[in-house]
């Protein structure tokens, strides 16, 4: 049995369904790879530090962190006091990183990556920030390490859009993209066609857990413009930063605006798109209306989707239904797993 370590940055929501996601695939991952992954680390914002060269029983943590209290009271060989130290110390194969995104700087999330690379941990994450801060350097430097950096939780939860260009389009250059990008303006959009308002909308996307409390973040284009920067910056090899983008949000999107388009059979989208044009990008995120034959218009909830155009085939549609931190979880697990070598294997 092959035994990884493991150490993770973040525990909220997507950390929480990363190590309930370990825990349940455990069995698989003995069976096809006789393969097991030891969580040896955890650093959190608000619930602290623990270390065990033994592993660590996630399922302790998690009932630990339910119950609202502290990493340090799970018996441990060690307390690091911050994340820098939990790096230098705990002797993982393996960042998994998933802290907050900062659209404008990358950090934390930055430092941790570079730090774990220069201890020689491969790195995987489903932070933004870094990819479109950081991309070059920390991939030079993975290179140098012989280590890897992946991000597939990124943009599109588990869906793999990085994967599929860097494992089945070498050679390729992609020469533009078409996409929906943005989970929460598009479960907003999709209730204003329920004739909800706008504020009620994003009540409702607040009350199941998809808009923060606040969402200005989604419904101004943030995080679309940053997603659409992370594809340019890694696909089309262009640095871009989210202020680059030309970015309008849905808040003005009126109610009567919605439902006028619905009743044309027309739908209104959060369009994400890039493409190269006489040497130069353009990047722009904006609401769109949409007909039935563009593939974005049957997007529903919290659904995306992604065209790509290469020089060397016909448009390629990737689609993602209703994702959630389930489904970004495992978009960790798979690059944790490609960064350690396993493939894809049938069960």
């Amino acid at each position: 049995m092959n035994t990884n370590k493991l150490v993770m940055l973040g525990f909220g929501n997507v950390g929480k369904a990363f190590a309930q996601l370990l825990l349940k695939k455990q069995a698989d991952l003995n069976k096809l790879y006789e393969l097991e992954l030891q969580v040896v680390g955890i650093g959190t914002g608000s619930h602290g530090f623990i270390q065990n060269a033994a592993g660590i029983d996630l399922n302790q943590v998690l009932d630990v962190l339910d119950s609202g209290k502290s990493l340090d009271t799970i018996p441990s060989d060690y307390t690091p006091s911050n994340a820098m130290e939990l790096l230098e110390t705990c002797g993982a194969d393996v960042l998994v990183e998933t802290t907050p995104v900062n659209y404008e700087t990358g950090e934390p999330g930055l430092s941790h990556i570079r730090s774990a690379l220069e201890k020689s941990m491969h790195a995987v994450t489903a932070n933004k920030g870094p990819v479109v801060h950081g991309y070059r350097d920390l991939a030079t430097l993975a290179a140098s390490k012989r280590r890897k950096f992946y991000f597939e939780s990124a943009v599109m939860d588990g869906a793999p859009v990085f994967g599929m260009c860097r494992e089945c389009l070498p050679g390729s250059r992609i020469t533009s993209f078409r996409a929906v990008l943005n989970s929460t303006t598009n479960l907003i959009l999709t209730e204003m066609e329920k004739n909800q308002s706008f504020e009620d909308a994003v009540r409702y996307a607040q009350s199941i857990g998809i808009a923060e409390t606040d969402p200005s973040g989604d419904v101004d284009g943030w995080d679309a413009s940053i997603k659409v920067a992370a594809l340019v910056t890694v696909l089309m090899d262009y640095p871009l930063t989210p202020g680059q983008v030309d970015r309008t949000g849905i808040g003005g999107l009126t109610l009567e605006q919605v439902q006028q388009a619905k009743a044309q059979g027309k739908r209104w989208k959060l369009v994400c798109e890039a493409k190269k044009k006489n040497g130069e990008l353009e990047a722009v995120v904006s609401p769109r209306q949409v007909t039935p034959e563009d593939s974005l218009f049957h997007l529903d909830g919290t659904s995306s989707a992604i065209t790509v155009q290469s020089d060397t085939l016909g448009p390629l549609t990737l689609r993602e239904d209703s994702p959630g931190p389930e489904t970004t979880a495992y978009g960790l697990l798979a690059d944790t797993l490609n960064a350690l070598g396993y493939s894809f294997a049938a069960c």
